[in-house]
């Protein structure tokens, strides 16, 4: 397969750590530009790169296949717009958009110009998220009717950057939670009605920092959770079935490895540490030791590289990916009303 020449535009935390080094490690994609105002820290990491003062520019290189939307996410929307009218297939950064209106609009563009558009769910591609998912599948994890997924963080300080301001878009439920809506969606599809609280939580927070959302099924409870003062994180998943139990502690790693711009090349990549195993408990008490899967975010941008050079299907599809923004604005009105509210028809 040719390798996919491929843009990144932004070069923040997303585009210095989520995107590049996972890039520069997947054989099917060739990074080729950056687009970033600050051209000296992008060859620092990516010295043989072109860096492109805005999209604009880069848009004009009829060499580049496929751009990468790593910037804020009220630019989300419209930056990818202009890279499918200029003939670009297109991943975004989760979250999709920062509502269902801008999305569905931007879905009809795709369509129109016959492009490939995914958005960048990573956490599907966790471990632990693989290891649920392979129990399930196999009918080891049967009539779940209680779903607990958290990630809880211990970050008191409230940081001047547009995350952790009142700007559209900002704070953790589009952040994290936008991962942990995608992974029980996967699992569950669209639930039929929502209730959430959310909260701005540590002292001059102004966005969002604490959530807690459940997603009601018909047999079935998915109780996500996220906030910024646990000085412990807690169980990283529970999940109980009318006959067993799973817990797993930790957070998958890729994201620690990441953060040091070490990419799937790295030894232990996507690796479980054997103390977070998740335990599985039967009815009768008798426990044992899930082994966790292997995680791989790269396996995300092989899928994308096939949906481009084949014609599949994308990993990640725009309209899934609009689900989740569905159960995130539902998620706000159910805050702000104080009660439950019903998806059905949505």
């Amino acid at each position: 397969m040719q390798p996919i020449k491929t843009a990144i535009v932004g070069f923040g935390i997303s585009g210095q750590c989520f995107q590049a080094p996972i890039l520069e490690d997947c054989q099917e994609i060739d990074l080729c530009a950056v687009v970033s105002s600050n051209a000296e820290k992008v060859h620092a990491q990516l010295p043989s790169v072109e860096v492109y003062p805005t999209i604009e520019n880069m848009l004009e290189n009829p060499s580049i296949e496929l751009i990468i939307i790593a910037t804020p996410n009220d630019l989300h929307v419209p930056q990818a717009k202009l890279a499918l009218l200029a003939d670009k297939h297109v991943v975004i950064e989760k979250p999709f958009s920062i509502d269902v209106k801008e999305g569905e609009a931007l879905i009809e563009v795709a369509k129109q110009v016959g492009k490939k558009l995914s958005v960048y769910q990573s956490r599907r591609f966790d471990g632990d998220f693989k290891t649920i998912t392979k129990l399930i599948n196999e009918d080891e994890l049967i009539n779940i009717h209680t779903f607990y997924s958290t990630y809880n963080r211990y970050k008191p300080e409230v940081k001047v950057r547009w995350r952790e301001q009142d700007v559209p878009g900002s704070g953790i439920v589009y952040d994290l939670g936008a991962h942990l809506i995608d992974q029980a969606l996967c699992l569950f599809g669209l639930p039929e009605r929502v209730t959430a609280q959310l909260k701005a939580q540590r002292p001059g927070a102004e966005a969002i920092d604490h959530f807690h959302i459940v997603l009601h099924y018909p047999n079935c409870d998915a109780i996500l959770h996220s906030n910024c003062l646990s000085v412990t994180e807690g169980p990283r998943f529970q999940i109980f079935t009318h006959n067993a139990a799973f817990i797993k502690y930790g957070m998958d790693t890729q994201e620690d490895f990441l953060r040091e711009k070490q990419g799937p090349k790295t030894p232990n990549w996507g690796e479980d540490k054997p103390e977070n195993y998740a335990v599985f408990t039967d009815h009768q008490g008798e426990e044992s030791i899930i082994e966790t899967e292997k995680g791989g975010y790269e396996a995300f941008y092989q899928q994308v590289a096939n949906a481009i050079r084949k014609d599949k299907e994308v990993p990640v599809t725009a309209e899934q990916a609009l689900d989740v923004i569905r159960v995130i604005e539902a998620s706000y009105e159910s805050s702000k009303q104080q009660r439950t509210i019903d998806l059905q028809g949505a």
